[in-house]
């Protein structure tokens, strides 16, 4: 009976996005993106026998995906990676992704369609990243026994797996060959459930973030612009955190400098933003390294640069808290300094522990972040010593994404 019915619940969600693909820009990158992919999977797997693949639902997912395609892929160089999204927010945007031999999106998950691609890709093993459960995908895989890991999972007693409902749900974990979690709570919450091979990893984010801000380039505008100020970074801000951040920078003093990267930067938003701000204030795009400016807000108006920027900060705010969710809060973390965002964080296990230790500050309003800024420019101790639990959170939780690799190259 479930088989039925999610069949028949699958088909209709791909109906109701060709419909959608009629007025919604999204639904139509969805729907033409799977055009010509079985030719496309014809014509580059053809040859091809050491097929590794790798498959996240958007960019999130595939941010936590990809030290671990990267390092398995140092490992084993000959490896074809073939990595798949569901969504067009991933695959829109690293449909380049230059560790990846060939990227796809995901055939919707109706039997015939799963036949037919793992047939053509005959994989060695597939990994799914975190919250990826198809389930004509994850039983087919199962049946032909190749070996299949889910890694950066989490799991908590509110998921459908776990409700009076969810046994059905919850035998698609069975199929996976071994499970790596972020916590210890998961596991204790799959243990009780009777799933096996399951393994506490951390978040692989972690090990990224940290190898990066070794390698980060000098960045001779932002070194300038801060001078020997205190420099507070504020990225990937929507418009809510815009608000109460500027009404903070009209208010403060002329002793700090301040970094924001907004998440949206079309000219009309960066215009935006600059048009709110009574203080001196100056495009990135627009400064040169040689130019002096007596602007205390530097506004970025590109993309890629961000984890760059907060070498540079004292404190970082991060974005998305007041919307959806926190963006990364992990890249200003591993410079050492002391983070805050918005409300909406709790599904973040990283925001929780650091707010739990005291790294980071969620505030709810202007009052809130008035107190938090106030209290972290204003006292060196509290600010470093935040800064100091940052920068441990980071080191105490290196090593996932090694951890996992060497499960995968025994495969």
């Amino acid at each position: 009976m479930f088989r039925i019915v999610y069949g028949i619940v699958i088909r209709f969600y791909g109906l109701a996005i060709c419909i959608a693909s009629l007025f919604n820009k999204k639904a139509k990158q969805w729907k033409t993106g799977r055009r010509g992919q079985w030719e496309k999977i014809n014509i580059n797997l053809a040859k091809q026998e050491n097929i590794v693949w790798f498959h996240c639902s958007s960019l999130g997912e595939f941010e936590q995906g990809r030290p671990v395609i990267e390092e398995y892929k140092n490992h084993n160089p000959n490896a074809f990676i073939l990595l798949t999204f569901f969504s067009p927010s991933g695959y829109e945007i690293r449909k380049n992704y230059e560790n990846a031999d060939l990227i796809l999106y995901l055939p919707l998950d109706v039997k015939r369609n799963v036949t037919k691609f793992l047939d053509l890709i005959k994989p060695r093993f597939a990994v799914f990243v975190k919250y990826e459960f198809w389930y004509n995908y994850l039983h087919q895989l199962w049946l032909r026994n190749i070996p299949l890991f889910l890694i950066s999972a989490n799991f908590r007693e509110d998921q459908w797996f776990f409700k009076s409902y969810g046994r059905s749900f919850r035998k698609m974990l069975g199929y996976f060959s071994h499970i790596f979690v972020q916590n210890e709570q998961s596991l204790k919450i799959l243990t009780r459930y009777g799933v096996e091979n399951v393994t506490i990893a951390g978040d692989t984010r972690v090990d990224r973030v940290y190898h990066i801000s070794k390698e980060v380039k000098e960045n001779r505008i932002a070194e300038k612009f801060k001078r020997k100020k205190m420099l507070i970074v504020a990225g990937s801000t929507w418009k809510q955190d815009e608000e109460i951040l500027i009404k903070y920078i009209n208010e403060s003093g002329d002793n700090i400098k301040w970094i924001i990267a907004p998440h949206e930067i079309k000219k009309e938003n960066i215009s935006r933003i600059q048009k709110d701000i009574i203080k001196p204030s100056i495009i990135y795009s627009t400064l040169k390294e040689k130019r002096d400016s007596n602007a205390e807000v530097l506004i970025i108006d590109n993309i890629g640069m961000l984890s760059s920027l907060y070498r540079y900060g004292n404190i970082a705010y991060v974005g998305g808290g007041f919307g959806k969710g926190i963006h990364n809060i992990l890249e200003p973390a591993t410079f050492g300094i002391p983070v805050i965002f918005g409300p909406n964080y709790k599904k973040f296990r990283e925001a929780c522990e650091l707010k739990k230790q005291g790294g980071a500050i969620p505030v709810n309003n202007f009052s809130d972040l008035e107190k938090a800024f106030n209290e972290l420019i204003y006292k060196d101790e509290v600010r470093q010593k935040a800064g100091n639990i940052s920068k441990q959170y980071i080191k105490k939780n290196l090593g996932s994404v090694q951890l996992i690799v060497d499960k995968l190259l025994t495969n």
